[in-house]
């Protein structure tokens, strides 16, 4: 049983090549016919092999994209756990200051400055992550222009 895509090319390509030699020996054919059969053969066998590098190209370039996509978005998912931790002890940080203030005016004063910090601490975060993510989703694409950018090579030449 085939395990994998190059076995099964390389298993392809023994098939190819055993009934071209079975087709050799079985048959007495003219010169003529048996030219344009080769030619024939060697051609199919040029686009299959042009075919098989593209595709294993793309399968490269999505093993890449699958591994970048992995790294960054872990780094994505630690980055977001940090800023809810930092969240979180700031808010039981101004809970604590909140309790232990002794008027009502100071209260409001401890309300409006942890506001205006957590305002200005989330929109920092939101740059970073959202950062992160652009970074995750361009480095992710860049396997797969860098295959569009060599072009097709399973297309015929002339």
């Amino acid at each position: 049983m085939v395990t994998s895509p190059k076995a099964a090319a390389t298993k392809a390509d023994d098939v190819i090549d055993d009934v071209a030699a079975a087709a050799n020996k079985t048959f007495e054919t003219p010169a003529q016919v048996r030219e344009l059969a080769e030619k024939g053969v060697q051609q199919a066998k040029q686009n299959y092999s042009r075919l098989k590098s593209a595709s294993e190209e793309a399968t490269d370039a999505l093993e890449d994209v699958y591994a970048t996509l992995s790294k960054n978005y872990k780094e994505l998912g630690k980055k977001s756990v940090e800023a809810t931790r930092s969240n979180v002890n700031a808010h039981f940080d101004f809970l604590s200051s909140l309790a232990a203030a002794k008027s009502l005016s100071e209260a409001v004063e401890l309300q409006a400055s942890y506001a205006r910090r957590q305002f200005e601490v989330i929109g920092s975060q939101a740059k970073e992550l959202s950062a992160l993510a652009q970074r995750a989703a361009a480095d992710s694409a860049k396997p797969f222009q860098d295959v569009a950018a060599k072009g097709l090579k399973f297309a015929p030449t002339r």
